[in-house]
This record gives structure tokens, sequence and C-alpha cells, in this order.
């Protein structure tokens, strides 16, 4: 396994998953994604995007999302996802990343920590605000220093050995000439020698 940044032609990829998350992205960008793949298949097991905001009243770096496919769940897909969407953040000089979410016990392994909401800069506390607005009044913030951020060894290692856990290769249906429109009894083919 290994995580790399998104390339254009991931575009249509990263659409169809967030649309079947039913993830809400605004601001959509290939470029801020990053893919989790596998590196014997090219399969993609996840993927997550880091989240820039000017504003008048400061800037700030928001880990806006990271998903897993449901089959590579539980194997350090997504750990890895925010190792570089950090190493990424860090990279454009945020020193601190930040989060909104429902639940900080999936943060918490890698450094993140709970933020009170009154001692927010505005910018975050505004962005925490529209946040609740769409998803509801338990969201709250978290922030890591990039340099205190961490990667359990158990999610390294798991990491190293994932592998989709509800499918195989071999349980992909085979495509036919009718799943592209095509009726394979009145079709011609340009090099058919008659057989």
């Amino acid at each position: 396994m290994y995580v790399r940044d998104a390339k254009n032609r991931d575009e249509v990829w990263l659409l169809d998953r967030i649309e079947e998350a039913d993830i809400d992205d605004p601001a959509f960008r290939s470029r801020d994604y990053v893919i989790a793949l596998d590196e014997e298949t090219s399969r993609k097991a996840g993927f997550g995007r880091i989240r820039v905001h000017k504003t008048d009243a400061g800037e700030f770096c928001e880990l806006a999302f990271v998903y897993t496919l449901p089959p590579w769940r539980q194997q350090g897909v997504g750990a890895h996802v925010i190792e570089r969407l950090v190493d990424r953040a860090e990279a454009e000089d945020y020193d601190v990343l930040y989060t909104f979410t429902r639940q900080p016990e999936y943060f918490t392994p890698f450094g993140f920590e709970p933020q009170d909401t009154g001692s927010l800069p505005e910018p975050v506390a505004s962005r925490l605000e529209e946040v609740r607005e769409e998803r509801g009044e338990d969201v709250i913030a978290m922030a890591v220093d990039a340099d205190e951020f961490t990667v359990p060894d158990a999610f390294r290692e798991r990491f190293k050995e994932a592998s989709p856990a509800d499918r195989s290769e071999s349980d992909t249906p085979e495509e036919t000439a009718e799943d592209f429109g095509i009726d394979p009894s009145k079709a011609t083919y340009k090099y058919d020698t008659g057989n």
C-alpha cells in the first residue's frame, strides 16, 4: 500500500466516491486530494483532502475529510491518508492542522486534541459554526501540531498487509459487450476473422 497525490485522471473516480459517501465538497479540486492504493493491483482504497481557508481574519489549514472504502477499513489506510495530508500541510507552511468531527476518538491516536471553542482563532471558530450548521451541534474542533503528529505502530503494520476484506479480484463481475450497449450478435469487429 502507498499514498500518492491525486492526479487529473483520478477526478471521475474521486467524484463518484464522494457522491457514494455522501460527502459535501463545494470546493472540489482533485489536486487537493491524496489517494491510497494497493501497489500490486493499483486498486484504490481511500482518499482525503486538506483545505486551506484564507480569510480577512487570517488563514488556516483544515483536514477536510478522510474516507476509506468499506472493504479496506480497519487496516490503517485512513491513518496513512492523514499522515500524507499532514505532511502536505506542513510543506505548505502550516504548522497546525485543524479538523472538525463528531468522532474525536478517530483522531486522538494521531495526536489531535479537542480545542476549547472559546479560544479558537476567528477563522477557525467561524468554520466550526459552518460545519455545525451542516452536520450538527455535536461537532468539535480538534488540532494537531505537525511536528507532534504520529501514526501508531499498529496502524503502520496493518497498512503494510492491507487487502480488501469483503471481495477478491475474482469476485469482480466480468464486463460483457452488453454492459457497453453492444449487441454481440450484430456487432462486427475490425479484425473479425469470421470464426
